[in-house]
């Protein structure tokens, strides 16, 4: 089966197609594709899989890096900023 691994950084992507035999685990094909260093989860097609989920004949896997900023952290100084921006002296 093929199956396509994803590794994906702000500044860059790397992507590799395999050929695997069917029964395949995604920890098996992040293993095999050699991507896997650096992240800290799997998807599959979005969908957030484990180390055991086995993989079917075209998925495409994921690489997830870990978050370098809490999203709510993120949208709360955006907002500052914004409020600072529009205030009226």
């Amino acid at each position: 089966m093929t199956v396509s691994v994803i590794a994906a950084w702000p500044d860059r992507f790397e992507t590799v197609s395999l050929q695997l035999p069917v029964g395949t685990t995604a920890a098996e094909a992040r293993k095999a594709s050699g991507l896997g260093e650096g992240t800290c989860g799997m998807a599959v097609y979005g969908v957030l899989v484990d180390d055991l989920a086995i993989l079917e004949d075209g998925d495409r896997l994921e690489l997830l890096r870990p978050l370098l900023i809490d999203p709510k952290d993120a949208r709360r100084k955006r907002a500052e900023a914004r409020s600072v921006k529009h205030k009226k002296w």
